[in-house]
């Protein structure tokens, strides 16, 4: 499948260089601000957000699990990060008039039907896999992969061989060959 390079969207080389950017940004910031170094990472936003919604039904329970004492159950910058990643992407889409609501996207459709239940489904599940992993590998993609080849980090370098090859098997187990 080849990428249609005349939608509209942006260059890839631009959206990357300034992905570099904000990540020397974000590490200077917050060296300078926080007194440490932090860098960019999306994976722990998540599980706190869960821990603040946890905290307005069953409070004392997180108050008790070690994992909340020890993060901290807060709003924080990367949190801030992850709700500006959703408002850039629709920014960008709805700029560069790419943005559209779709409930199965045609390349879906096109290989496991057009079951919005089993769409919903398969994301959900993957979604669970993929915080499931994050949390075992103590970050997500984006963090090891930005934030570990920013330091010229050895293991970044051999978890984004893994991150690359496995999803290159995966999508050809799962699209197949398309004509």
């Amino acid at each position: 499948m080849q990428a249609n390079r005349n939608d509209g969207g942006w260059s890839p080389y631009l959206a990357g260089a300034l992905v570099g950017v904000l990540a020397i940004l974000s590490a200077y910031a917050t060296t300078v601000w926080l007194g440490k170094t932090t860098y960019l990472g999306a994976s722990t936003t998540f599980v706190r957000g869960a821990g603040i919604i946890e905290k307005q039904v069953v409070p004392e329970r997180v108050e008790a699990n070690e994992y909340f004492t020890k993060e901290k159950v807060r709003v924080d910058w990367q949190f801030m990060l992850v709700l500006g990643i959703f408002a850039g992407a629709f920014i960008a889409s709805s700029t560069d008039k790419s943005f559209k609501l779709e409930s199965v996207p045609p390349v879906w459709r096109e290989r496991f039907g057009p079951s919005v239940g089993k769409r919903a489904a398969a994301a959900f599940l993957g979604g669970i896999v993929a915080m499931f992993g994050a949390r075992m590998a103590d970050g997500c993609p984006s963090g090891h992969g930005l934030s570990g080849m920013m330091q010229l980090s050895v293991s970044a370098f051999a978890a984004l061989a893994m991150f690359f090859g496995v999803g290159i098997v995966v999508a050809a187990m799962v699209y197949g060959r398309r004509k």
